[in-house]
């Protein structure tokens, strides 16, 4: 169950590196060392290019890094929303893997739920299941 590839290993362990203050810190520190290089090199086209390529390169690179871990984690959440709604008696089984209907569909539910939810506003201690 715990078998990762490599990649959604690396994936995970990079975003979470990335995600961290001092990461925050390196490339702001990276940032101003490359600006006040500026004048040593005279604002030269190449100056403007190694930053240029170099916060592109790692864009690009993290862009599929961090889908791959939204991904994962958007997914992981799905199945714990669908165990928590098989598991609730009273709840709606229908309702599982719900992200995976059509547009149409998924805004049908979406407008009978916010007609629930007036309805319950309108009736504070309202606390029965959808169906009542």
């Amino acid at each position: 169950m715990h078998n990762k590839t490599w990649y959604a290993r690396f994936a995970k362990q990079t975003s979470y590196l990335c995600g961290r203050p001092k990461v925050f810190v390196l490339a702001v520190a990276v940032i101003v060392v490359w600006a006040v290089t500026g004048p040593l090199f005279h604002f030269s086209d190449t100056w403007q290019l190694v930053i240029n390529t170099g916060t592109t390169i790692i864009t690009f690179l993290m862009v599929f890094l961090i889908q791959n871990t939204q991904t994962r984690d958007t997914e992981a959440m799905q199945l714990k929303l669908d165990e928590l709604i098989r598991a609730t008696h009273g709840a709606h089984n229908a309702l599982m893997d719900l992200e995976e209907l059509e547009e149409g569909a998924l805004e049908r539910s979406r407008k009978r739920y916010q007609a629930l939810a007036r309805a319950a506003r309108k009736a504070p201690d309202d606390t029965d299941c959808p169906d009542a």
